[in-house]
């Protein structure tokens, strides 16, 4: 799994990220540890390149990560796939479809999510769930799409990662999805500033008016 995203030149990597670089690195879940490492690879006006996802900087989370390639809208297909993939696919995934992990109610969903993640450009996150059939326990799981360059410079790869929790049974797992949250990488990358605060002491006390008690309405036909 060390050699997952291949070899590559150190000119290439000039930018490596090590997860130790995070305080609490290590005590991350897999999908918060990718997520600190993409950010951190990101600029101000760009999303991180392909070439610059080292396996050192992932070490510790490579058999839950993966990497997709854009084929048409909507589609992308598994290029580098961990060991864990694998195991709930009950295949080697690398080639197939990332739809091939849902159920087919589910694809359009995750069909829709995709072209976001590749177009706005977004950061997605998704809530799974497998259902048990056939005495087979019910498997949660979560994934998050982290938007990547080509070398030729548009956005049409993924980094991502996928983590279930429960029993990984023989027979290939399919999903439901659950819950999704997709955030604009603009929004990111700019987040809005906080509204300021008013300082103490040039705040105006805001008083009750209740009236003048001498004052009373005067009728256009009282004399």
């Amino acid at each position: 799994m060390k050699r997952l995203f291949g070899t590559k030149s150190g000119s290439e990597f000039g930018k490596i990220i090590a997860m130790d670089r995070f305080d609490s690195g290590r005590s991350l879940s897999p999908i918060r540890q990718a997520e600190a490492y993409w950010t951190a690879l990101l600029t101000a006006d760009s999303v991180p390149m392909r070439s610059q996802i080292d396996p050192r900087g992932l070490e510790n989370i490579l058999e839950y990560t993966f990497i997709l390639e854009r084929i048409a809208p909507g589609l992308a297909r598994f290029r580098l796939a961990g060991s864990h993939l694998n195991k709930l696919a009950g295949m080697e995934v690398r080639g197939m479809p990332l739809t091939s992990f849902f159920e087919p109610s589910a694809r359009d969903d995750v069909k829709t999510v995709l072209d976001q993640v590749f177009s706005a450009p977004a950061v997605a996150e998704l809530g799974l769930v497998s259902k048990g059939k056939l005495g087979r326990i019910s498997l949660q799981a979560r994934m998050i799409l982290l938007p990547l360059k080509s070398d030729l410079g548009d956005i049409s790869r993924v980094l991502g990662v996928m983590i279930s929790v429960g029993m990984i049974s023989a027979t290939p797992r399919r999903f439901m999805v659950s819950d999704q949250r997709v955030h604009k990488v603009s929004d990111i990358q700019n987040p809005p500033m906080p509204l300021p605060q008013m300082a103490e002491g040039f705040a105006e006390t805001q008083s009750t008016f209740n009236g003048a008690p001498h004052l009373r309405l005067v009728s256009s036909r009282e004399e």
